[in-house]
């Protein structure tokens, strides 16, 4: 479950349907879902890499093979035919059957259940795009970094990725009781949002007394992300998705040189910043859009690894639905990630001869 189906559902930013029909499809419905795992069923003829029966997890980034773009070489998830599956593509996961490109197809970590193994790749290689995707601002050993909504799908596949690289994640969180789900997971320290009350459009610069205001608030949040890290040092690495409200505070706290990087605006689209701060401290803002084939492999080695583990939360029914994505459209959802159950009898299995068993 995640906020793509939610979006969707809302038709705001797009109209999926109307969105997909003016590119020929025919379909006047929509089936979402962005992340499955399950078993491949049957396979294409010029199919190599998976075969019938094999039990995988499905990434959502689709592409036309045969695009010049890809072709040469380059990333793409930056090319002309990039899309999401089960969002800007139909026969999602929301359903017995989906249809999926092959390079989609990766192994199901043994370890886990089907409903774990189902929740973590579109985060999870959102993420990984994120903070390992754009040089010259990688994630290194010792870096501190922040990463807002820390105890949410994405939040916590970020801290378990900087942890596992080494670095200093400092999680953002709205409320206390989520502290420890954040430390057990790698952050170094937790900030709550709720006792800082600058969020929102930037104060315009020519306005003394309400700039000098919002500047004391982001200054006050900058001193606890010292606080949280231990050390008076500030991100280099800002790990953004909430957008309209918390992008001023990221850009001017994060690090001279640093890397401000977002995948989303869940609180809103229109983001303002200081101008003065961002070229005179040379800091980078940059947009990220899911992951390319390589960063999905590399989220699901983490996963096999042992190394980042899939946060599940909680599993609904198939009947539950919508009841699932009106609670993540509410924040009111449990830290970590949500799964439906679809083909699968019951929770806790983990290959296809204990589904068998099952039935």
């Amino acid at each position: 479950v995640n906020y793509n189906n939610v979006w969707a559902a809302m038709g705001i930013p797009i109209d999926v349907i109307k969105t997909r029909m003016k590119k020929g499809d025919k379909e006047a419905f929509h089936i979402g879902g962005s992340d499955a795992s399950g078993v491949v069923w049957a396979t294409g003829k010029d199919v190599k890499n998976v075969a019938i029966g094999d039990e995988v997890v499905v990434h959502c980034g689709m592409w036309d093979p045969d695009d010049p773009f890809v072709l040469a070489g380059k990333d793409p998830m930056l090319g002309p035919t990039q899309k999401i599956w089960g969002y800007e593509s139909n026969w999602g996961s929301f359903a017995q059957y989906t249809k999926v490109q092959d390079h989609q197809c990766l192994p199901k970590p043994p370890h886990l259940t089907w409903e774990e193994a189902a929740s973590y790749m579109l985060v999870g290689a959102t993420a990984y795009r994120m903070l390992h995707g754009w040089a010259g601002n990688t994630v290194q050993p010792g870096d501190p970094l922040l990463i807002w909504g820390g105890a949410g799908g994405l939040g916590s596949m970020a801290i378990q990725i900087a942890a596992a690289a080494g670095a200093r994640p400092v999680a953002v969180v709205s409320g206390d009781s989520k502290n420890e789900f954040c430390k057990k997971l790698g952050a170094v320290g937790v900030i709550d949002r709720r006792k800082f009350e600058h969020w929102g459009k930037l104060p315009r610069w020519s306005d003394d007394i309400e700039y000098n205001l919002w500047l004391k608030g982001a200054r006050a949040f900058g001193a606890a992300f010292w606080e949280a890290l231990g050390e008076k040092k500030n991100p280099t690495i800002v790990f953004e998705h909430p957008g309209e409200t918390t992008l001023p505070t990221s850009c001017f706290m994060v690090e001279t040189g640093g890397m401000v990087v977002i995948c989303a605006g869940t609180t809103g689209y229109n983001a303002t910043l200081d101008l003065r701060y961002h070229w005179m401290r040379q800091k980078r803002l940059q947009g990220s859009h899911f992951a390319n084939a390589e960063q999905c492999k590399g989220i699901n080695d983490l996963v096999i690894a042992g190394k980042v583990d899939p946060c599940m939360s909680r599993v609904f029914e198939f009947r539950e639905t919508g009841e699932c994505h009106q609670l993540m459209r509410e924040n009111k959802h449990p830290s970590g990630n949500m799964s439906i159950l679809v083909n699968a009898p019951r929770i806790g299995l983990k290959n296809l001869a204990d589904v068998r068993a099952a039935r």
